[in-house]
């Protein structure tokens, strides 16, 4: 029997083998057994007299949204006010700490807390405890020492002051658009139109936020909330 007619074993796989989908997204692949993913878009601006913070609404809990209209923007103080990402419990835990320690200090003291006083508060909470917790926490405000200021304190429990500060899965996306837009010195009105189109952009990319957007305008005469329903954002998708 010659070469050319022994016939050779087939060991190409049928393509419909080659490749299975397991189902996951590149944001639920790497998660534990159990553990869930959660999204957000965190984000705030300081501006001459003040702070702009703004957030979206959506709690999510792997692909299924919990809340669709939560408030992630939390008072800590009179003129304090932060934006929470990562676990919802967590954050909620971390902000009613704060607040508590906060307002027992200016009761002891006799005047307001700054906004430092409240970021490193909430950074060594978060640090000492970084093994047991997924919090991602952006605290903003106004104080007589520095004006308008903010401050990002990431997973892991650094404290960073920032010229401006985003986060939240959402916030990957959004980075360019931030970085061409944002100038030093913006006005007030500058500042809430770039917080609102950036988290409205953020949304219509990242399906783990979504729903509203809140933000809250921090001033020395007072705090301004302000809601922008999904129908009415700046950016759709």
């Amino acid at each position: 029997m010659s070469y050319m007619n022994q016939s050779q074993p087939n060991t190409h796989q049928p393509y419909a083998n080659a490749y299975q989908h397991d189902g996951k997204s590149a944001e639920t692949r790497n998660l534990k057994p159990g553990e869930l993913s959660t999204g957000t878009t965190i984000m705030a601006i300081p501006f001459e007299n003040g702070v702009v913070l703004g957030a979206d609404s959506r709690v999510s809990t792997g692909t299924y949204v919990a809340n669709r209209v939560s408030d992630k923007v939390a008072q800590l103080h009179d003129r304090i006010w932060c934006c929470r990402s990562g676990s919802a419990a967590d954050t909620q835990a971390l902000t009613d700490y704060v607040r508590h320690y906060l307002s027992q200090l200016a009761i002891e003291t006799g005047r307001a807390p700054t906004v430092k006083t409240a970021a490193h508060l909430m950074r060594r909470l978060c640090y000492e405890n970084k093994d047991n917790l997924m919090a991602g926490v952006i605290v903003g405000g106004w104080d007589p020492v520095e004006k308008g200021s903010v401050y990002n304190i990431p997973l892991g429990g650094t404290c960073i002051k920032m010229p401006f500060a985003i986060g939240g899965s959402g916030s990957t996306y959004i980075y360019g658009l931030v970085d061409s837009l944002y100038k030093e010195g913006m006005g007030e009105e500058e500042a809430k139109q770039l917080v609102k189109k950036s988290i409205s952009h953020a949304m219509a990319r990242d399906g783990s936020s979504g729903g509203v957007i809140r933000t809250v305008v921090v001033k020395e005469d007072g705090n301004t909330r302000e809601y922008i329903p999904g129908n009415e954002l700046p950016f759709g998708p």
